[in-house]
This record gives structure tokens, sequence and C-alpha cells, in this order.
């Protein structure tokens, strides 16, 4: 990699893995993008990118567990199916590039209703159950597997969609659905040896203490309006991703 490639990775995935954190994601889906852009080798991309997610959505839930009351019996209902869904997802190599392209135009919608372009409701439009839940977790778990991020992208706009949570939980909710999921995504894909080059040991851990501050900052000093205008942001982000890719 040509050094000026190094410096731009090196100002991106930071900023990238600080907005994601802020609103309890981790910035699987970024990586990706910008360990692909700049011609980085398969057998380190994806587990790089799962490694990354784990630091950056642990520290984010650890964050937003603090300002929020917890809402465990959904995330029990989510993460129950969603693990071994992720996992298998994981064991599985498959061309995605029009699961992609949907999933980037399927992204745009929660993104524009995050930025107020379609009537906001904040009561709970579907009942919570545990059966919808189990869906969505498999569902969502098992596409992430797939593609090697963590799910938050798709869970935060649904639970925010559907009344389930406020988003302080959103955030605190996806955070560690997709710190599992990304543990259970590398475990399915064997990647138990990670190839870390020089360039590598210098970008993860300062993605990752760019992660910490995001974190830090989304749940102790942003406000509601601040953080929905940072998902839209990440939701556009990763949606342009998807479609371009």
């Amino acid at each position: 990699m040509m050094e000026y490639a190094f410096w731009i990775l090196l100002l991106l995935m930071p900023m990238f893995a600080f907005l994601y954190a802020s609103v309890g994601h981790g910035g699987a889906s970024s990586y990706l993008m910008c360990l692909t852009l700049f011609h980085f080798v398969p057998e380190q991309i994806r587990p790089t990118a799962l490694v990354l997610n784990i630091f950056v959505s642990g520290v984010a839930f650890i964050s937003f567990r603090k300002v929020c009351i917890f809402p465990s019996r959904l995330f029990l209902w989510l993460s129950l199916f969603s693990i071994p869904a992720a996992f298998l997802g994981g064991s599985i190599t498959i061309q995605t590039e029009y699961y992609k392209f949907i999933l980037g135009i399927v992204l745009l919608f929660p993104a524009f209703r995050l930025f107020n372009l379609f009537p906001a409701n904040d009561k709970i439009i579907i009942k919570k159950s545990w059966w919808l839940a189990a869906i969505m977790g498999s569902a969502i778990g098992f596409l992430s597997g797939l593609i090697g991020i963590g799910g938050g992208i798709i869970l935060s706009p649904l639970l925010l969609l559907m009344g389930w949570t406020n988003v302080k939980e959103t955030s605190a909710v996806s955070a560690l659905f997709i710190f599992l999921n990304s543990i259970a995504g590398l475990i399915g894909a064997g990647s138990f040896h990670l190839q870390i080059n020089s360039q590598l040991q210098v970008l993860m851990p300062v993605t990752v203490a760019a992660g910490i501050a995001g974190a830090y900052f989304g749940a102790h000093h942003f406000n509601n309006q601040l953080l929905k205008r940072l998902l839209a942001v990440v939701l556009l982000i990763a949606s342009t991703k998807f479609l371009l890719a």
C-alpha cells in the first residue's frame, strides 16, 4: 500500500469508528469498504473488520448501558436466535452483490425518516412479541454473518420504526447485538488467526481509540436529536457503500 493511501486510511477509519460508535454501532461496513478500496487481501479484510467491530461495539455498549434502562428481555429474544444464525452465515461464502444493492435501497427509508422526511411516531407501532423478535434476530444475524458485519445498521432502524426502544436504548441494544454477532461471525468464518501487517498494526488501535471517544460522547454529551441525525448519517453512509459496492 502506498504511503498516501495509508494516511487516508488513518483519517477515514477512526472517523468512521467515532461516528458509528456515537450511535452504538461497530462500523464494520465502513471498515470493509475502506480496506477493500485500498486493496488489502481478502484474508485480512473480513476478520480485521469484525475484530474492530467487536472492540468498538463492546465499548459503545458499556457507555450506552450506563445512560439507559437496558431492555433485557427484548435483547434476549433477539440474540438467542441471531447468534447461531450469524455463526451459520459466517460459515457460508456466497456472492453478495445483489443483496448489498437491495440492502442499500432498504436502508434509505429509515435514514430519511430519521431526517424527519417522514412523519415521526413515538408510539409503539407493532406490539412487542418474542416470535417477531426471534424472526428479526435470525434474519439479521444470518445476513450479518454472510457479509461480515454485526447487523446494527439493520436492527437500529427497525427498533426505532416499530417504537420498541428510544434512541439510547436502541444504541445499547444494537451495540451488544453487534458485539455478539461479530464474535459468532468471526468464529463461523474460521478466522482464528488474524494476519496483521504493519499498516494494520497502526490502524487498528487508532481506530479503536476513536471508537472509544465516539461511544463516550454519544452516550454522555450528544442529545437525542443529534443522535438521530448521526444515526441517519451512518445509515446513509452504509446505504451508499452497499449501492456502490
